[in-house]
């Protein structure tokens, strides 16, 4: 099965949120009232009309993205970076190192191992460097 593709900017707003502890439940709540209001557990200007259109165009789609995960369809270093951290709490320089065409040596689990190879768009390649024990030691390049 093909993994539903999405912006940066449509995975930034879910995974704000979930970073904030709101469920997709509750996501999925917030937009189909289209009163989108999580308190003041976001911030105030965030703007979550792209999530809307998005979740009116296919509700079932919207519900596969934040239950079976997606593809971001063009990623940049800054937003690779900024997903890192906000999906996975992998920060630079804690967790990996920032080289001029991606992150070098950045060792996670399997599980997160998947998640990050599932959500990489097209313009991203994983290098496989080890593997030992359940953590995978790799390279994220852009191409």
């Amino acid at each position: 099965m093909e993994t539903n593709k999405i912006t940066m900017m449509e995975a930034y707003r879910i995974e704000a949120l979930r970073s904030k502890g709101i469920s997709n439940d509750e996501i999925i709540v917030q937009l189909d009232s289209k009163e989108v209001d999580f308190g003041d557990r976001v911030e105030p200007d965030m703007d979550f009309s792209g999530l809307i259109s998005l979740y009116e165009q296919s509700p079932q789609t919207f519900k596969e993205i934040l239950e079976d995960g997606y593809t971001v369809k063009f990623i940049t270093m800054n937003g690779l970076q900024n997903l890192l951290k906000m999906k996975f709490d992998i920060i630079k320089d804690r967790d990996y190192e920032l080289v001029e065409h991606g992150v070098s040596q950045l060792s996670i689990d399997m599980t997160t191992y998947t998640a990050l190879k599932q959500m990489l768009g097209k313009n991203c390649r994983i290098e496989e460097l080890s593997k030992e024990n359940d953590k995978q030691l790799i390279n994220v390049l852009f191409v």
